[in-house]
């Protein structure tokens, strides 16, 4: 396991700049308004040779009884428990507030190395201002920096990461097992997708609130199941674009879009007490054009009364509101109770192996075969349309090329008839692409341009 090096502070330091700067790329939200982060946020870094992962955390506030206040202050109190060396990050410029005096005494309880970052000093003037015999009263050494220009930065590590074994130069760095599945959790808000991932984790990894929007950042947490690795992703709830207000739900919805593309299967979560089909409906086909295995997921079932006349009730609605992701499981769960929340998993696992697999040509021709004796495609101006080969060129999404005589023929009705009857044969539950090409040879008839 890599030393932990933990940033903590209060809100609004600059803990997710300096983060971002630690780790190289730019991961966490940052934004000029406090309480952004909330979960913690795990990266792996390199400095001088020395490999660590470092953690960002949500702004630690004064004693307060709002709920998810405190679940926050609860996440970075579990991050500086797991920490090696703690980085305690101040606002230099604005002086030293009562929260931060009450996290120092809580830090010099711990027994943990503990630095101390004074942040936002951006020049000399700055620094020369800087008062530092009240940032040293605090008891710890001090390390005057400016987190978002990297001033300072390189003396902060080299005293925080002095400790770290280096890493052989020779050691390459370990991809991702073929058995690693990364697992993406969408949805609007408020539907339980903390809930959701904190009980399949059984801890209190992610800040779970009824308030709507509680989770800013995408945020990865690995786990095994099955004989497999997880990596699974929490994600800002995802609003019609005309209710988005402000530039820190802008970033989480940036973010949770990228954690789609970098995930093999997604979880479209819907609360079975207040279902938003259109939207559901949106964020089901930001998936699909992605080409992500979906599971479909109806959460809160414990609320509901009349399972199975609601249950045949939403599959109608999902029939007639989700028909281009038709072919994606769908399950009622309860992440407040755990209820199948297994059977994602399971349903996970099946589906990253149906995106990853390949068919032989040979079963690709007799089936190709089939539709053109069964149900050929119409004709283009008077002119037959053929298929002659086909063959898979991709997975994930499941790929194939056919080579036809006039791809231009190929109408979207057909394609979707081609597709549907694809993954009957080969069943399949996952997206998948028909790409038409021309085939090789003499110009047919009725395609020259008049």
């Amino acid at each position: 396991m890599l030393p932990l090096l933990a940033l903590v502070g209060r809100p609004n330091v600059g803990k997710s700049t300096l983060f971002n700067r630690i780790i190289g790329r730019r991961i966490a939200i940052v934004e000029d308004v406090p309480g952004v982060t909330r979960d913690r946020q795990y990266q792996e870094a390199e400095y001088e040779g020395r490999h660590f992962r470092a953690v960002d955390t949500g702004g630690f506030t004064t004693k307060t009884n709002e709920k998810l206040v405190l679940a926050v202050r609860e996440q970075a109190q579990i991050a500086i428990a797991e920490a090696d060396v703690i980085v305690f990050v101040v606002d230099a410029e604005a002086g030293i507030a009562g929260a931060d005096r009450e996290l120092a005494q809580i830090l010099r309880k711990g027994g943990k190395p503990v630095l101390l970052a004074a942040n936002k000093i951006d020049s000399n003037r700055r620094h020369d201002n800087l008062d530092l015999n009240e940032l040293h009263a605090l008891g710890f050494d001090v390390f005057p920096l400016s987190a978002e220009h990297g001033r300072g930065v390189s003396d902060l590590l080299d005293v925080a990461t002095k400790d770290f074994a280096k890493s052989d130069p020779g050691e390459e760095e370990v991809e991702d097992d073929p058995n690693t599945i990364h697992l993406a959790v969408l949805g609007r808000p408020n539907v339980g997708k903390s809930t959701l991932l904190n009980k399949l984790l059984g801890e209190e990894r992610f800040v779970a609130s009824a308030m709507p929007g509680t989770t800013r950042d995408a945020v990865d947490e690995r786990f095994e199941y099955g004989g497999k690795t997880f990596v699974v992703t929490d994600t800002a709830g995802l609003r019609k674009k005309r209710q988005v207000i402000d530039r820190v739900e802008v970033f989480s919805a940036q973010k949770a879009l990228r954690a789609v593309e970098e995930s093999d299967v997604v979880v479209v979560l819907t609360d079975a007490s207040e279902l938003g089909v259109e939207q559901d409906a949106r964020i089901a086909a930001q998936a699909e054009e992605r080409g992500r295995a979906i599971v479909l997921c109806v959460n809160k079932w414990d609320l509901v009364q009349d399972k199975p006349a609601e249950a045949k009730k939403l599959r109608e609605e999902a029939a007639r509101h989700l028909q281009h992701v038709d072919f994606a499981p769908l399950l009622f769960v309860s992440a407040l109770e755990g209820t199948r929340l297994t059977k994602i998993l399971d349903l996970a696992i099946e589906l990253h192996a149906e995106s990853s697999t390949r068919l032989p040509t040979p079963q690709l021709n007799t089936w190709l075969q089939e539709m053109q004796d069964e149900h050929p495609a119409p004709l283009w101006h008077g002119y037959p349309v053929r298929f002659s080969y086909a063959y898979q060129v991709a997975e994930q999404p499941v790929t194939i090329a056919i080579q036809t005589n006039r791809p231009q023929a190929v109408d979207d009705s057909y394609r979707r008839f081609l597709v549907n009857r694809f993954r009957e044969r080969f069943k399949l539950r996952v997206p998948v692409r028909l790409l038409f090409k021309k085939k090789s040879g003499a110009t047919p008839r009725g395609s020259r341009e008049k």
